[in-house]
């Protein structure tokens, strides 16, 4: 028997087991050559990866150390007596050694992956082979069956309501925040909105990101259920509330891979969607040339692949397709998409024109859910409800009820990008412009990112500023602002007969 003993290492989601090389209880030479051990104490049993140390003031002799998250998941105090044994392979690896083959998955070895992943019996490595060849080839029966499987495993939720209408974007667009201010639209006018939302993957910031500026997006199941039953509406963090936790897995791993297909990104939205009891969804895909989806063909491959696994799961799902051509809104990074939404909600003269009127056109999407409204009046009902101040005083009420908090300063580290010539803006690159936000340090740093000055259609003359970029760090900063010196992102058409820049 060992003693259990907790180490103030935060592995994430990783479970971390620390034995000495003198242990007394084992060998730690027949254990090391294995990546995984599994603890038993009283009957529960959880794996992790075992690190042996050399540092007695670690783990003594006759201990095992858990990291912080690894010990709080096992549930035992500290000096219960806990034994190890070696950790079999996963039997699911067959499955996934198979799809690495090319083969297509049943129902059940999608399910077991799933299961297994969930249950963090796979490491990064084993994580990663299992995403990359789903992405090499993924058929839309396995999307499905990923979809259901990602949705079973963790919590479900049940409003006990026919009509549980959501949102979402599929992204590749900055400064998209039109959750922030659809859902205190709709949750004025009545409908029930649950909103839970990822935090960035490859972007300069998600919702939850966003939200957190502002408000507690970490919350409890039974929190979130309070916040929506009071108010109709929230705006959480879906990875804290354990909703489809496998997709909050793949996740982990795709961001630094900087994998997102098709497939996987249908799967994972729509997994959340079930999983937390939505009836009713707009699927918001933005197209443009420098977007995730870039041309009219490409979106409606995307859309079949939605409504492909909608109709089978059960959701009410719309899709609107939406212009991409520039970010939306001038703020990109949390704390300046943050700014953007409340001068929305406040009908601030300068408020962004363009991230009011997407966001009441999806709301108004969404309100036509509403089988009490008449058919087409769901935008005149949006727009009465931002002009009025109700969804500004639904925010405040959801924000007082997650937990309000002050938001962070913007970066102090400043630099404006100006422009190289006189000219009249013909487009932006908002693929290069996320890339120097993350660059600067978003969303990690809520505070970093870009402040847009000037937008499609604006004439600038030489020198004058494009857009202002905002970092805490100084090597961020510099990464971010020597990129934005190879390519700032901006075309300028110069007039007739010259070449645009």
């Amino acid at each position: 028997m060992l003693k259990l003993k907790r180490i103030g290492l935060d592995t994430h989601r990783q479970n971390v087991a620390f034995i000495a090389r003198t242990c007394r209880p084992y060998r730690p030479e027949d254990f090391q050559a294995l990546k995984k051990i599994e603890i038993h104490h009283t009957g529960d049993s959880m794996l992790a990866t075992l690190i042996i140390s050399d540092d007695g003031s670690i783990v003594a002799d006759d201990e095992l150390g858990l990291s912080g998250p690894a010990f709080d998941r096992l549930g035992a105090g500290e000096g219960t007596s806990v034994t190890i044994a070696p950790a079999a392979p996963p039997k699911s690896m067959e499955a996934v050694r198979a799809k690495m083959r090319g083969h297509t998955l049943s129902d059940g070895e999608i399910d077991v992956v799933i299961r297994d992943i969930s249950g963090l019996r796979y490491s990064e490595m084993e994580i990663a082979a299992f995403l990359i060849a789903s992405a090499s080839y993924t058929t839309s029966r396995e999307m499905l069956a990923l979809t259901q499987s990602m949705a079973r495993v963790g919590n479900r939720l049940d409003w006990s309501s026919d009509v549980i209408v959501d949102k979402h974007c599929i992204g590749g667009i900055p400064g998209n925040r039109t959750s922030m201010v659809v859902v205190p639209i709709v949750a004025a006018h009545g409908l029930m909105i649950p909103k839970t939302s990822s935090r960035a993957i490859t972007s300069p910031a998600g919702t939850a990101d966003t939200m957190e500026v502002l408000a507690r997006v970490d919350l409890s199941i039974a929190e979130m259920t309070e916040v929506v039953r009071t108010h109709k509406g929230c705006l959480v963090w879906g990875g804290h509330v354990n909703l489809s936790p496998a997709d909050d897995i793949l996740i982990s791993v795709e961001r630094p891979l900087r994998i997102d297909t098709r497939e996987q990104m249908v799967a994972s939205i729509l997994s959340k969607k079930l999983a937390a009891g939505s009836t009713h969804l707009l699927i918001d895909i933005p197209v443009g040339p420098t977007a995730k989806v870039r041309d009219a063909g490409e979106a409606m491959r995307v859309r079949k692949l939605f409504e492909y696994v909608g109709d089978r799961i059960g959701i009410d799902l719309r899709i609107v397709v939406t212009d991409a051509r520039e970010p939306v809104g001038r703020g990109i990074g949390p704390v300046l998409e943050a700014r953007d939404v409340m001068a929305v909600l406040n009908g601030h003269e300068d408020a962004p024109t363009d991230l009011r009127e997407k966001s009441l056109q999806l709301a108004g999407r969404l309100l036509d859910f509403d089988p009490a409204l008449r058919g087409g009046t769901g935008y005149d009902r949006a727009r009465d409800l931002l002009d009025s101040g109700r969804a500004l005083a639904t925010m405040e009420a959801i924000i007082d009820a997650q937990g309000r908090r002050t938001p962070p300063p913007l970066g102090t580290l400043t630099r404006d990008i100006l422009a190289p010539v006189s000219g009249t803006i013909s487009g932006i690159d908002c693929y290069r412009l996320g890339r120097i936000a993350r660059l600067a340090g978003a969303p990690m740093d809520k505070g970093a990112g870009i402040d847009l000055l000037r937008k499609n259609g604006d004439r600038v003359e030489k020198g004058e500023p494009l857009y202002r970029i905002h970092a805490c760090v100084k090597s961020d900063f510099s990464f971010a602002h020597g990129l934005a010196d190879e390519d700032n992102g901006y075309r300028l058409d110069v007039g007739a007969g010259a070449p645009p820049c």
